[in-house]
Order: structure tokens, then C-alpha cells, then sequence
């Protein structure tokens, strides 16, 4: 190592810190409050790229592929600076605890219950081994997560409503590393909401691990429509969006409520996962073809304009041609806007992972590349469908910073491009569609007196 650089990582400052996320929404909102409260606490904010005095890596663990990602993230950050302390916490730290302590430069290790006290645990841990702080998740959980007053560099803002899945999918590892389905209280919810929007975000995306299991662990019981009505009468929100929702959750009053409200986003991410009821019966899922087929009708129905998206998985055990087919052919006839496809993934302790009749690897990634063809072929029939149409767009930042567009999303989870000047940052703005070039969709602000002088 050159002189130079060990000079600089000398020079690297006690109260410097860089986060690394893997995973969900529910992690995205995790690492931004873990953010806030190192900031809180005096340390400075780095990108995970640069040399950090720690960093921080926030771990998914829902496939194969996300946990030898996480290994390499670690690594990263010790190669970037061998003397730094590396703290790893979320779901991968959560069900390989020795596997990480294993991996070079780890200093602590912390659970997602962890999360709220870990700049505690590293504050009051000096030794130079591996510490590794997990709860038990067998018991009743709460959701501890101190208030997020904004998320930093975003328009949008994501606030974690429910933890936890008490579901038992076959396939799925997340309820024993995030434990039992909780709740954050309704009231707690509004005045959550209201301060990330003092802090100027326009919208504000509800999020959970199990988002329709809401309320079903409080006293007195709630509901996400119950919930979501308390919003809307109550906190002045703007723009609200759900981020995933069970297709047996999707009630006919969460439709009508949805279609009715000024507030509500019309788009619902929708974890499928497969389009065969014998599939889906082996993954222990609650619906059936028809029954998917049903709630997709009534979305239609009462929002013509409404985007859909699904997940599905690729090469459960036991899924053959005619099985990969029927969903294909399924997926297919629905009126869709995208799919977010995974590659089976064998989770071990989970039921799935002792099926006899595993598919082969090659057979997996066959076909989830099949799905994502169609994907994007859904996708873009989706957008073309609103050229020519004018779009509420909240504008975000610039993917490319040498040129004039500015990258927005509308209400129906459409990214536009669209030309103007940097004062409609976090501007709802009228857009209209004038083409689409694959996934890229491209509008013209209609009121040209806020494009001004276009770059």
C-alpha cells in the first residue's frame, strides 16, 4: 500500500460513517433513521464509496444471490479502509450471525430489533473481537423505530408502518429473521406523517414487510383501510402510496375506497408469485388463480388508469413445464404493468428447502428470463397507452447531470423525463406523454411558464 494511502486513512475521521442498504423498502426507511441518528450524534455522512472511520451495512437476505452480495459489501468496505469498523445488521446478520463474524474487519453485529440502539452498541463496544447483539424473535414484537423527521435527498419519503410476517409461505425466511406481524399504532402513523411532511416531502409511501396485516396485533384491532381513512381525514398528506399488499388483502371497500380518495396513489404492487393453484397451494399461499383474477378485475374496473404490479417466482419445487406455463399464460392475459421476478431461492429452514423435487438452476434462470421478457413487454404497452394523455408528475432529480431532464413519477408509478428548470424539484407538475422509447417515457410541462429557460 502506497504511503499516500495509508497517510489518508490515517486522517480519516472518528465521526465519519457510511451506510450501505440491501433489500426492501422496509430497509430503505431503516438505514434513513439510522442515518438521522448518527447525524444527530455528531458524525459526519459519507457515500459508502469513499473511507469511512465506520460502516454500516444494512443486510437483505431473501435469496442466494442478496446474501453473497452482502458478503462482497463487507468486503468492500474493509478493502476500502482495513482499520475501519464494519457494523452489519438486518436480515442476513439476522440468520448468519457466524458467517458474518467471519468476514474481515466486522466489529458488531445486530439484529433488526437491534437496529434503534445500534449506535449505543457501537458507542459502548471497545473490544477488538466481533460482538454480536440478537434478540429473541419468538415472543410478541414492537416497533421501536424512533422518528424519522425526513428522508434526506428524496422527494418522496417511505414510512414503516407494520414489521414482521406471521404468514407461513413455504419458500419465505422473512419471519424468522423479522419475527411476528406488528403494528405501528394509528395515531402514531398521522403524526409520523405529518412530520415528514413539515419536512417538505410530497409524498409519503406506506411500507411493511406484511403491509395488510396492519393493525391485527393492536388493541383495539385496526386495518389498513381503517387506517388509511384516519390519513386521509386527518393528516393533510398529499400523495399517499401503498408499496405491496397480498392479493387476498385487497378488499372490494379498499377498492372503492381507493377509487374515491384525492389522496391515494391508484397503483398496488401485488406479491403474486406464481399463476398455478397447484403451486400456489405447495407454497401455502391463501389465494388461488381466480381469486387474483377477481381483485385485478375490480382494480380495473374502478380505476382504468391504475398500475399493477406483481411478483412472481421463477422454479418453485415441483413447478414443471405445465406449471411454468399456466402462470406464464396467466400473467400474460392480465392487465399488468410490470413483474418483479426472483429465481427461486433454497432458504434454508424454511419448509421449501426439504422438498424432494428441486428445479434445476438452469431451468430457474430460463425461465425468469422468459418472465422478464414478457415483463418488459407489459411494461411498455402499459406506459404507451398515456401518450398523448397529461399526468400529475412529482419531479425528482436528474438521472444524468449534464442534461435537461428532470426524472418524475406520477401518481400511476410512471417515471417521466421531462425538460425544466431545478425550481420544479418537488413540484407536482402537469406532464403530457409525448413518447415512450422502451422503459424510458418522456413528457413536455403543459404550463410552459414553469419550463422558463430550458437548459
Amino acid at each position: 500500500m502506497k504511503d499516500e494511502e495509508l497517510r489518508e486513512m490515517k486522517n480519516v475521521s472518528e465521526k465519519t460513517v457510511a451506510i450501505g442498504t440491501l433489500g426492501c423498502k422496509v430497509n430503505q426507511y431503516e438505514s434513513a433513521f439510522l442515518e438521522e441518528m448518527f447525524l444527530q450524534a455528531g458524525y459526519q455522512m459519507v457515500p459508502f464509496t469513499e473511507r469511512a472511520h465506520v460502516y454500516i451495512v444494512n443486510t437483505c437476505t431473501v435469496t442466494q444471490r442478496v446474501d453473497y452480495q452482502c458478503r462482497q459489501l463487507i468486503r468492500r468496505a474493509h478493502q476500502k479502509n482495513p482499520s475501519a469498523r464494519i457494523v452489519v445488521t438486518g436480515c442476513y446478520a439476522q440468520s448468519s450471525p457466524d458467517v458474518v463474524a467471519s468476514l474481515p474487519g466486522v466489529k458488531l453485529i445486530a439484529g433488526n430489533q437491534a437496529k434503534p440502539d445500534l449506535l449505543r452498541l457501537l458507542e459502548e463496544s471497545v473490544a477488538d473481537s466481533c460482538l454480536i447483539f440478537l434478540d429473541s424473535l419468538d415472543g410478541e414484537q414492537k416497533i421501536r423505530d424512533p422518528v424519522l423527521t425526513v428522508f434526506r435527498h428524496r422527494t418522496r419519503a417511505f414510512l414503516k408502518i407494520q414489521d414482521g410476517c406471521s404468514a407461513a409461505c413455504t419458500y419465505c425466511i422473512v419471519p424468522k429473521v423479522r419475527g411476528k406481524s406488528c403494528s405501528l399504532p394509528p395515531e402514531e402513523v398521522v403524526h409520523r406523517l405529518q412530520i415528514l411532511m413539515d419536512s417538505g416531502h410530497r409524498e409519503i409511501v406506506l411500507t411493511g414487510i406484511h403491509l395488510g396485516a396492519y393493525g391485527l396485533d393492536l388493541h383495539p384491532l385496526s386495518d389498513i383501510l381503517s387506517l388509511l381513512r384516519s390519513i386521509e381525514e386527518k393528516a393533510g398528506v398529499k400523495r399517499l402510496r401503498l408499496s405491496s399488499i397480498e392479493p387476498q388483502e385487497v378488499s372490494r371497500d379498499l377498492i372503492r375506497f381507493i377509487s374515491s380518495s384525492a389522496v391515494i396513489c391508484p397503483h398496488l404492487h401485488i406479491p403474486l408469485q406464481s399463476g398455478d393453484d397447484d403451486i400456489l397451494k405447495r407454497m401455502n399461499r391463501l389465494y388461488r388463480r381466480q381469486d387474483v383474477h377477481q381483485v385485478i378485475a375490480d382494480l380495473v374496473s374502478h380505476l382504468p388508469s391504475v398500475c399493477i404490479g406483481v411478483d412472481v417466482i421463477a422454479g418453485f419445487p415441483g413447478e414443471d413445464d405445465e406449471n411454468f406455463d399456466h402462470t406464464l399464460h396467466f400473467l400474460d392475459s392480465l392487465p399488468l404493468a410490470y413483474f418483479h421476478v426472483f429465481p427461486y431461492s433454497r432458504r434454508k429452514g424454511t419448509e421449501a428447502a426439504s422438498f424432494p423435487d428441486q428445479v434445476d438452476s438452469r431451468v430457474i434462470r430460463s425461465r425468469a428470463e422468459i418472465l422478464r421478457q414478457l415483463s418488459a413487454r407489459k411494461r411498455e404497452a402499459y406506459y404507451q397507452r398515456f401518450v398523448g394523455e397529461n399526468l400529475p408528475v412529482l419531479v425528482g432529480g436528474k438521472k444524468d447531470p449534464s442534461d435537461c431532464y428532470y426524472e418524475g413519477i406520477s401518481r400511476n408509478y410512471i417515471p417521466v423525463l421531462v425538460e425544466g428548470r431545478e425550481d420544479l424539484l418537488n413540484e407536482e407538475v402537469e406532464v403530457q406523454v409525448i413518447r415512450v422509447e422502451g422503459e424510458k417515457v418522456y413528457g413536455r410541462l403543459i404550463n410552459l411558464a414553469k419550463a422558463g429557460d430550458l437548459c
